[in-house]
């Protein structure tokens, strides 16, 4: 096999949407939000990062934070480093905002309720770091755009509907509209209303309108979300133009939600776009992101003349492109996919792009739109989890993603600003696609790996996908590495081999499998070793292996994390303590294919600081058997992600039930930096290791089905064993 030393801090490119290896996007910085609280504070209160835009300069971000009630500023003088500046305390929530030169205006929601509607634009001396004035909009903002002269601000007040009133139905009131305030350097008068009721074929009686642009020409786009509406208003207020949004026919997509599989053969006819996010591109066309709300959510983005005519519509083709590179939602598959729910756009370089981000893929499609009617999605960046507000510096070459997801009850990782530069070099993203198979491949969720004798790397999903478990066939020699085809695990019926908890795989020596399924005892699926042909099946008379009676009777929930076969023995790591263990001492279980004898050895695992930790994968490889271990951890908290080995004459089996042999082991690497070396947060599943017959080793990253989860992949080479 050839060598790819695919070293964590290497770039890969995404070749199939055609990114440039000469400009391209690269996370280079994140910041956790929580880091912006004042010393002294309760840093486990819940926080966020929504809407955010950029001083003049782009020297400075500045961010809504609902949870907190506050603004968050950010110095990104050194993008590279960005430094805290604090937080700016609300008079109520703050939903969007808006910069022009060093002054900031902040829609925030002063309503009582649904029905008691009220709201203020306040205005923010970013440099001071204080409110220098505000004024009353009469409802409740949802969206704040300022026009490029700075005379005025246009503000979308939704009104927002009760979801739990009336089916979540539009039809509420107080009705929406939308408000025109013209600003000065010290604050902000004269509102001008204008009303919208009366136009739309839904809830003409309720526009309920989500987001705003301003051309260069002070004319005002909006969108209608529930109504799937559109509006351009002229820079006096005028009414210019109102259409319907429409619908799109998709196909190749999947239909059913919370699955657990992924199935790409169902359609949606006539779905509403329902659009969120509204830039201009240029002062004839804007784009926006169809996320849906009631009835639509056509996964997609589109681009609209204002006339009303459509120059561009993607259809399911950026949410394939999600699907391939491990970024598609299973959760979401019933109603909106993807979630396109973001818009940015500017000119890089002489070269108009569009940005189009994933709520709920946790990702940004980067849009090359020289041509209009068919745009070319050059990269897809990794964007933190819940991505919900972008901002582009041109002229630093930047983009920024806010990211309201904060995982803090969960124990997960905190909300986040990211930060990407363009410039020369390949894409560090994504490092694992499917792209170029001869099916449309969905993954995610992988656990175990092996490489195989064909130069191939074969890795496995866990139970995320239980009705689909699945053998990934992974071609590492390519940038980024690529799945190839998938091999799907099922009985003899034919059916799924479902509830499987795939955690590892080894090669059978003759074309199949081996692999090792984590039982849980209290959903009567047990802890087993399945083998598995080349094909999938397993096989009916010897396909399954259970564990023996002295495993059973001491067995916890975190079992077999990995598989690897010696002659004729394989060696399972169990993850964590089972009942008969030492404090942090696991079990490296040995059961000989031939004589059916079960054994065991004891090894030493780290102490954890925080949570707990466990062996997530086992490889033998010449002389040593060689194991990943991790800590739970993720982000700023993460200590332990590391890979050891233990001499392979250590590796002798006592019967179980007795005292094992405890082996030494020897550190190999520490993961951290090449986790560090992405530009974001470190993740906390590293669970795949394969070693190629030549001695290279692969690491890869369990994305959790992207719930709950950024949805990043991680799939590189740490180079030789020596």
């Amino acid at each position: 096999m050839k060598k790819n030393l695919l070293l964590a801090a290497s770039a890969l490119a995404l070749c199939a949407t055609g990114a440039s290896a000469d400009m391209t996007f690269n996370r280079i910085a994140s910041f956790a939000t929580p880091d912006n609280m004042a010393e002294g504070e309760d840093h486990a209160r819940e926080t966020s990062a929504e809407i955010i835009a950029a001083s003049e300069d782009g020297m400075t971000l500045i961010y809504t934070d609902s949870p907190l009630g506050v603004v968050g500023l950010i110095d990104i003088t050194d993008p590279k480093a960005p430094k805290a500046l604090g937080n700016i305390e609300m008079p109520g929530e703050p939903t969007s905002v808006a910069v022009r030169g060093m002054t900031a205006y902040v829609g925030v929601n002063t309503s009582e309720d649904y029905v008691n509607t009220s709201g203020q634009l306040v205005v923010v001396d970013m440099a001071k770091k204080e409110i220098i004035g505000s004024c009353d909009l009469g409802g409740q903002p949802d969206s704040i755009a300022v026009s490029k002269d700075g005379s005025f601000v246009s503000v979308a007040i939704e009104n927002e509907r009760d979801e739990d009133l009336g089916d979540g139905r539009t039809g509420q009131m107080p009705a929406g509209f939308l408000d025109m305030v013209s600003v000065t350097e010290s604050g902000c008068s004269d509102v001008k209303t204008v009303e919208v009721t009366g136009l739309t074929e839904i809830s003409p009686e309720d526009p309920e309108p989500e987001f705003v642009d301003i051309n260069s020409m002070g004319e005002t786009v909006m969108t209608l979300q529930e109504n799937n509406h559109l509006m351009v208003i002229s820079k006096d207020g005028e009414v210019l133009n109102h259409f319907s949004a429409g619908t799109v026919d998709l196909t190749e997509i999947d239909t059913v939600d919370e699955r657990a599989s992924l199935d790409f053969t169902g359609e949606q006819l006539g779905r509403k776009r329902e659009p969120d996010a509204v830039k201009w591109i240029d002062d004839d066309h804007f784009a926006i992101a169809n996320e849906g709300d009631m009835d639509g959510g056509s996964r997609g983005w589109t681009i609209f003349n204002k006339d009303g005519s459509v120059v561009f519509e993607s259809g399911a083709s950026f949410e394939h492109a999600l699907i391939q590179i491990g970024h598609y939602p299973d959760k979401r598959s019933d109603a909106k996919g993807v979630e396109p729910e973001s818009i940015e756009t500017a000119v890089f370089d002489g070269t108009p792009y569009v940005f189009v981000g994933s709520e709920r893929g946790s990702a940004v499609g980067v849009y090359n739109v020289s041509d209009l009617s068919a745009p070319v999605l050059e990269q897809i960046l990794p964007s933190g989890i819940g991505p919900e507000g972008y901002v582009a510096i041109p002229e630093r070459n930047l983009l920024i993603s806010a990211n309201e997801t904060d995982l803090i009850e969960d124990g997960g990782v905190r909300a986040h600003v990211m930060i990407f530069e363009r410039a020369e070099g390949e894409a560090m993203y994504p490092t694992l696609t499917s792209e170029g198979a001869d099916e449309l491949i969905g993954w995610g969720a992988i656990s175990g790996m092996v490489a195989g004798e064909d130069g191939m790397i074969y890795a496995v999903n866990d139970s995320f996908y239980g009705f689909q478990p699945s053998i990934f066939k992974i071609d590492p020699s390519s940038k980024p590495a690529r799945i190839v085809d998938v091999i799907r695990v099922h009985r003899a019926n034919g059916d799924a081999a479902q509830k499987l908890d795939m955690e590892g795989i080894t090669l059978d020596g003759k074309g199949g499998f081996y692999v090792a399924s984590e039982g849980r005892t209290e959903r009567l699926i047990p802890h087993a070793i399945y083998h598995v042909n080349a094909d999938g099946l397993i096989e009916t008379n010897k396909g399954e292996i259970g564990i023996p009676a002295e495993l059973s009777a001491v067995e916890k929930r975190f079992g077999f994390e990995g598989i690897t076969k010696v002659g004729d023995t394989l060696w399972m790591a169990v993850q964590r303590e089972w009942g008969d263990d030492a404090k942090n001492t696991v079990k490296l279980v040995a059961y000989n294919l031939e004589t059916k004898e079960w054994g065991a050895v004891s090894y030493p695992k780290a102490a954890p600081d925080t949570g707990w930790v466990g062996l997530s994968e086992i490889v033998a490889h010449g002389d040593y058997f060689y194991v990943i271990e991790r800590d739970n951890q993720i982000g700023a908290n993460a200590v332990t992600k590391k890979i050891y080995r233990i001499p392979a004459s250590e590796m002798v089996p006592a019967p179980l039930g007795g005292e094992l042999p405890l082996v030494t082991k020897e550190e190999v690497r520490d993961l951290i930096p090449d986790l560090k070396s992405f530009g974001g947060y470190v993740v906390d599943k590293v669970e795949g290791l394969a070693i190629t017959p030549e001695g290279e080793m692969f690491v890869s990253t369990d994305n959790d089905g992207v719930d709950d989860s950024s949805g990043e992949t991680f799939f590189w080479s740490i180079g030789s064993v020596e």
